[in-house]
C-alpha cells in the first residue's frame, strides 16, 4: 500500500530510507461516509488518499454543508493549519467513498522528518503545495465565472463525476446544485 506513496516522494526528492515511511504511515481503509476527523476537535492524522475520495467540509450560518476540499488519489489532506497547529478544527474530513488510506500522527510525522532529511524536505514541499493551491482555488473562485470553474474541474478530474455527488461537487465549486445541473445541461449540448 506504500508504493504510491513511495513513487510520490520519489518524484520530487530522493528516496533514503523506505522502512522509515512503513514504520510511521500506517495502512487503513475506512468505509464510504466514514467520518475520519471531527470539527471541533484536534485532528489526530495527516491522510495520504491511496484510493477513494474524502472530502474536507462545515456547516455555513445557515446550517448547510460547505465542501472546501475534494481530495481525489493521489495526494495528502487533512485540516493542515490545525494538523500542523494541533489545534480544534473548524472542518470535517469525511470519506465520501471507499477509502484506502495511509495516515501518520502529528508526533510520528515529527519524528520522521527528526529521523530523515529526505521527509522533512518533503513534508515542507507537501505544505506549501497545500497553502499554493488553496491560494490559487481562492482566486479562482473569485475570479472565474461557475462554468469555467466546472470546466476547469472536468478537464483536470474527469473520474471525480463518477464518484462523488453532485452537490459536494456543487459545494466545492461555491454555487447550489440547481445552477451545476442547469451547466452541466448547457455543456452536454
Amino acid at each position: 500500500m506504500h508504493g504510491q506513496l513511495l513513487k510520490l516522494i520519489a518524484q520530487n526528492v530522493t528516496l533514503a530510507d523506505k522502512a522509515l515511511c512503513e514504520q510511521y504511515f500506517e495502512p487503513a481503509l475506512f468505509p464510504k461516509n466514514c467520518i475520519l476527523e471531527e470539527e471541533g476537535k484536534i485532528p489526530k492524522h495527516l491522510y495520504f488518499v491511496v484510493s477513494g475520495f474524502v472530502r474536507l467540509f462545515h456547516y455555513n450560518d445557515k446550517g448547510d454543508e460547505v465542501t472546501t476540499h475534494i481530495n481525489c488519489p493521489p495526494g495528502f489532506i487533512t485540516s493542515y493549519f490545525n494538523f500542523i497547529n494541533q489545534t480544534k478544527a473548524n472542518e470535517t474530513l469525511e470519506c465520501i467513498t471507499e477509502c484506502e488510506l495511509l495516515r501518520i500522527t502529528k508526533d510520528n510525522l515529527d519524528l520522521l522528518t527528526q529521523q530523515s532529511t529526505v521527509f522533512k524536505d518533503f513534508s515542507i514541499l507537501v505544505f506549501q503545495q497545500s497553502l499554493a493551491y488553496n491560494e490559487n482555488r481562492s482566486k479562482e473562485l473569485a475570479t472565474l465565472t461557475a462554468e469555467q470553474r466546472y470546466q476547469k474541474l472536468i478537464d483536470n478530474y474527469p473520474h471525480i463525476l463518477h464518484n462523488v455527488p453532485l452537490q459536494y461537487i456543487a459545494s466545492f465549486l461555491g454555487m447550489n446544485p440547481k445552477s451545476l445541473s442547469r451547466i452541466r445541461k448547457e455543456i452536454i449540448k
